[in-house]
């Protein structure tokens, strides 16, 4: 042990979140050890109140500081579609671009049985309850497009099919401005697979 124990065990617990390896979990480590004690106990504060104060929307699964999200509370949004994502943070990045006005539902995760997460680990059956309890006209599926994305997609839309839902995915492709010759052999192929008609 070449540090005092409650720094190596500040360390381990560091390089537990995720991204953060062995190396940049000393450098975290040695920042909050050089920082103001008044700094860090804002930062262990705000990690605590974040932690006993926000909870998943009862309905969404969005991260919300009441029962209900303030999406899901707004009646100005188109409330016969719903936008499948897998994490909370995916609603952010839909909700940038200002070119959606639905609902969301969020499965906490995608399908996974190398990490062991099964369907019924995710919120798949809240979705269809949901269904069966509101006039849903469509689900967009919007899980990312690796393969744990892509085998959540197949499934649900699996499960939606007999239930006449509407189910749309969203098409994956070219970044504006960007190449053809520059781009990847599967964003071409998503971006051809994708096409509409104009």
């Amino acid at each position: 042990m070449i540090y005092p124990k409650s720094v190596e065990e500040l360390i381990n617990a560091l390089n537990k979140l995720p991204g953060i390896g062995p190396k940049s979990a000393q450098r975290i480590a040695f920042y909050i050890l050089k920082s103001p004690k008044e700094e860090i106990e804002k930062l262990a504060e705000a990690i605590l109140k974040t932690k006993n104060s926000v909870f998943y929307c009862k309905v969404c699964f969005n991260l919300s500081d009441k029962e209900v999200c303030p999406i899901c509370e707004d009646y100005n949004r188109d409330r016969e579609t719903i936008c499948v994502v897998e994490e909370p943070r995916d609603i952010l990045a839909i909700e940038k671009t200002g070119a959606y006005r639905g609902l969301y539902h969020v499965l906490l995760g995608a399908i996974n049985p190398l990490e062991g997460i099964k369907p019924e680990d995710l919120k798949i059956k809240e979705l269809i309850s949901r269904l069966e309890r509101n006039k849903i006209k469509e689900i967009i599926i919007a899980t990312d497009s690796d393969p744990e994305g892509e085998t959540t997609a197949m499934y649900l839309l699996k499960l939606l099919k007999p239930l006449g839902v509407k189910t749309t995915r969203i098409a994956f492709g070219i970044p504006v401005g960007g190449s053809l010759e520059y781009t990847d052999r599967e964003t071409l192929g998503k971006a051809l697979e994708g096409r509409r008609e104009i």
